[in-house]
């Protein structure tokens, strides 16, 4: 933990030390002086948890400090979708302020109520904070939330215009390759090979929502009794097909037994008492009502964007710009060809 007062010297990156507490106390509520500390567990935009003089806790997210990619890590859009969600069904933080000012600290930032609860990065995690019994549990609120995004009405919102409606697997492939290309330090065959067999068969677009781009276990908050209290790290949310979600959250859900898919993030639902992933599928279509048949197409989809992320991660951390956050280096530099390889593998089952 790093006090951050007027005056003072602040190590965390980011993070100025006398404009970023003037702005909290003038904008967000808040009575300095101020902690900051830097959450483990964010390899993208970098995130903070601060607390103020009276104890309050707010979050604060910003871009990282260099080789940020055009359209990647814009926080203000992140701000504007939370905003509008609000009001709705779907558990978020309520959002607090957002800094556009770049005289502040560099980059734009915004801040939001810290929410009380546990993120299941691991399974240590898991086997800390929830019993056996309760783990059937929290994964049905799990994809309750998601269909409670999923229900959402984009134009009701005020979120119609938040991207294009249609050829979303289209966009994507798109989206990421050209990230991809841009990010690339090497060959990855199996990248170019899975953007080439996906692009061969994306399947009609059935429905139009708003796609989290990122929902997984380790996004999102849980209260003790299992359910979901926010869903977290908005960055990539767009409008598209809703199964992206369902499809990427399976790449996520990796079972006790399960040694060949890779792991991006920790692998929380390897632990006793999780429900497989044909039971995430079932209940997703059930409290939906929407045609799964084509999740597959959208779980290799999820491993081939997941490669191209991780080679994002692996030119940023091989650039020196992502400090140390505990992470071996080495591992996110097998991941992106493993995660490109298993896109391939889904395909060809």
């Amino acid at each position: 933990m790093t006090d951050a007062t007027a005056g003072a010297a602040v190590t965390l990156p980011g993070i100025d030390a006398d404009r970023v507490p003037a702005w909290l106390e003038a904008h967000a509520g808040l009575r300095g002086p101020f902690d900051f500390d830097l959450v483990a567990g964010g390899r993208s935009n970098l995130t903070y948890a601060v607390t103020d003089a009276d104890g309050r806790r707010v979050v604060l997210r910003r871009p990282p400090t260099g080789l940020v990619l055009e359209s990647a890590h814009d926080v203000a859009r992140e701000h504007r979708i939370i905003s509008a969600l609000g009001p709705t069904a779907v558990p978020v933080p309520p959002v607090l302020g957002l800094c556009t000012d770049l005289d502040v600290t560099g980059a734009p930032f915004y801040v939001m109520e810290f929410v009380d609860g546990v993120i299941l990065r691991d399974e240590r995690a898991v086997e800390a904070h929830v019993p056996v019994a309760g783990r059937h549990r929290l994964a049905e609120s799990l994809i309750d939330a998601m269909a409670d995004l999923h229900a959402v009405d984009p134009d009701a919102v005020g979120l119609g215009d938040l991207s294009r409606r249609d050829g979303f697997a289209e966009r994507q492939l798109r989206r990421w390759h050209k990230q991809w290309s841009a990010s690339r330090s090497r060959d990855i065959p199996a990248i170019e090979d899975g953007h080439r067999r996906l692009s061969a068969r994306v399947p009609p677009q059935r429905r139009l929502g708003v796609v989290h781009g990122d929902f997984r276990l380790d996004n999102t908050v849980f209260r003790p009794d299992g359910t979901v209290s926010a869903v977290l790290d908005w960055e990539l949310c767009t409008l598209g097909d809703p199964l992206a979600d369902l499809g990427l959250l399976l790449t996520y859900w990796i079972a006790p037994d399960d040694d060949r898919t890779p792991a991006l993030t920790g692998t929380p639902t390897r632990v006793e008492g999780f429900p497989d992933r044909r039971f995430l599928v079932d209940r997703y279509a059930t409290r939906t009502g929407a045609d799964v048949s084509e999740v597959e197409f959208w779980m290799a989809l999820g491993y081939w964007k997941l490669a191209c992320i991780a080679e994002g991660i692996h030119a940023r951390y091989a650039a020196g710009v992502m400090g140390d956050d505990g992470l071996d280096p080495d591992v996110i530099a097998r991941a992106a060809p493993l995660l490109a390889e298993e896109a391939l593998r889904v395909l060809d089952a």
